[in-house]
């Protein structure tokens, strides 16, 4: 029998994989949550596979995603970058990475924890949402409004509340699984 995922989920193995997975699984960890936020940022204007299909090229490219090392990148480093062709080579984004880590560590630096910030926003557990076809789901939210502008004052960018909303759900923040998904909150896997 072949399992019912959602409709955006394609043939590719890799894709299925990742849905099944990873997306909408909660992630508290707030390394994790930093590179995955960096990496919906990069997908802006992309399909998200992607960017999927370079993530561990991005890893490679971006010290691991550890922003104590990112924030120390300097131009040269940058036109490096933008010779890489493991990753998707716009100035503006690969710039974004390292602004937003500068922002990650200075929100760190002050005391933050960057995980409780960004689950603030969901109340600390995901939120379980009824999407009974793709139609029903959501680009954006309150919630998502709320933390692009709170991370946008912490100086990130390239997390408009639609990026902030498509990494919700990756990382579990909210489940819009659809109902007939195998991997909704509580139907079976």
């Amino acid at each position: 029998m072949e399992l019912k995922r959602c409709g955006w989920v394609s043939n590719d193995p890799l894709y299925q994989q990742y849905h099944d997975t990873v997306w909408g699984r909660p992630v508290y960890d707030p390394l994790e949550l930093f590179a995955k936020l960096c990496l919906d940022g990069q997908q802006a204007g992309l399909s998200w596979i992607t960017i999927l299909k370079k993530q561990q090229n991005y890893y490679d490219a971006f010290a691991d995603f550890i922003p104590e090392d990112i924030a120390q990148f300097d131009e040269q480093k940058v036109e490096a970058l933008m010779q890489n062709t493991g990753i998707v080579r716009n100035r503006l984004k690969v710039n974004s990475i390292i602004r937003n880590a500068k922002g990650y560590l200075t929100f760190t630096q002050e005391g933050g924890n960057f995980s409780e910030f960004l689950w603030g926003f969901v109340g600390g557990k995901p939120i379980i949402n009824h999407i009974e076809t793709p139609d029903d789901i959501p680009t954006q939210t309150p919630e998502s409004e709320a933390m692009s502008k709170a991370l946008k004052k912490l100086g990130f960018n390239f997390v408009g509340p639609t990026i902030c909303y498509a990494f919700m759900q990756a990382v579990g923040m909210v489940d819009d699984h659809l109902v007939s998904c195998h991997c909704r909150t509580g139907n079976s896997n």
